[in-house]
């Protein structure tokens, strides 16, 4: 294990701004709503308990099938995203690529031994891929920002985009200032005349040792040529996806989080039918589920995420789609579904 993995809080100038943010107060970033970590009822020991008592069905009995694709030769001439299991996932249009969240090096924490990724679900390593013109970091937990994945694409990187203070951890690990863009809720950063990202609230935490809320979690808006995206990272669900979807929708596709979920942490992840709603209240014209299929984070089976989330979405009419771990899905293209998760 790296020391470094652990990133650093930020301090001297980054925390002189941070305090002036509307979402600081006491000492942290703070959710919207009242937002507990765990079920008010519930003690931490029963969380203990209940990671304790996996079922086999968490984990997969055979290899994830997944699709190796040439990142490098997409040639995308609209929008299309290559997910890779959990939250990570690339969008590539017209040569321009954008790299979310990427955990690439086979476990989602500090140490190799636990949160190790399913059989067939970590096919892809940073060496596959393609140049990034935008590194997208929605915030600092080891599931969306990985240490081992991020020095090894960071001479690859031209800029970064993250929430107000994670850039602590990036320059902790070599990263220049200079590449490194944080932005406070419904700030925004225009990375040329065709791409816009805008971060927006959501409900959820940060950190990455044991003082929370020091880094703030954003959802991103992306505006992409002629299409607009909504990135979510991870978030609890409440009534900020219809303010983000009145103010900025309708979305040619919306990446929402459907995983990981349990009774004893409501509020800072979604169950798959909040999913669904979520996607809604977006005016999503697509919803794409991800945070699923890659790690072990909670207790159900690791294939209930999209059995939920497509019931409820059908019963929605919400258009969804659920591609294979890196097969591409184009924007506004007829998709091939496969109930490949069966």
């Amino acid at each position: 294990m790296d020391i470094k993995a652990f990133g650093k809080l930020p301090a001297d100038v980054r925390k002189k701004r941070i305090k002036t943010s509307l979402q600081y107060r006491d000492g942290s970033f703070q959710n919207i709503l009242p937002t507990a970590i765990k079920r008010e009822d519930a003690s931490y020991l029963d969380l203990f308990k209940t990671l304790l008592s996996q079922p086999k069905t968490v984990r997969p009995g055979q290899g994830i099938p997944s699709v190796k694709t040439d990142l490098r030769n997409l040639n995308a001439k609209v929008p299309t995203v290559v997910w890779f299991g959990h939250s990570s996932y690339l969008i590539s249009h017209q040569g321009f690529n954008i790299f979310v969240d990427p955990v690439l090096s086979g476990h989602a924490s500090p140490v190799s031994f636990f949160g190790k990724a399913f059989l067939g679900a970590d096919i892809y390593k940073a060496e596959d891929m393609p140049d990034i013109d935008v590194l997208l970091i929605t915030h600092d937990h080891y599931d969306h920002l990985d240490y081992e994945t991020i020095t090894k694409l960071h001479p690859n990187i031209k800029q970064i985009v993250t929430s107000l203070g994670a850039g602590s951890h990036l320059e902790y690990w070599g990263i220049a200032p200079d590449k490194i863009t944080e932005l406070d809720w419904w700030q925004s950063a225009k990375i040329n005349q065709e791409v816009e990202f805008t971060a927006t609230p959501a409900r959820h935490f940060s950190g990455r040792g044991l003082k929370r809320g020091q880094s703030l979690w954003s959802s991103f808006v992306l505006k992409l040529n002629d299409y607009k995206i909504f990135l979510g990272g991870d978030s609890g669900y409440d009534g900020q996806f219809k303010v983000i979807g009145d103010k900025f929708g309708p979305f040619d596709l919306a990446l929402l989080e459907c995983g990981q979920y349990n009774i004893n942490w409501p509020d800072i992840h979604m169950m798959p039918e909040q999913t669904a709603q979520a996607a809604q209240d977006l005016q999503a014209k697509v919803l794409m589920p991800v945070h699923w299929a890659k790690f072990t984070l909670s207790v159900h089976p690791w294939n209930e995420p999209p059995i939920r989330v497509m019931a409820e979405a059908k019963a929605l009419h919400q258009p969804i789609v659920i591609p294979q771990i890196g097969e591409p899905y184009a924007i506004g293209e007829e998709f091939d579904q496969k109930i490949w998760w069966e």
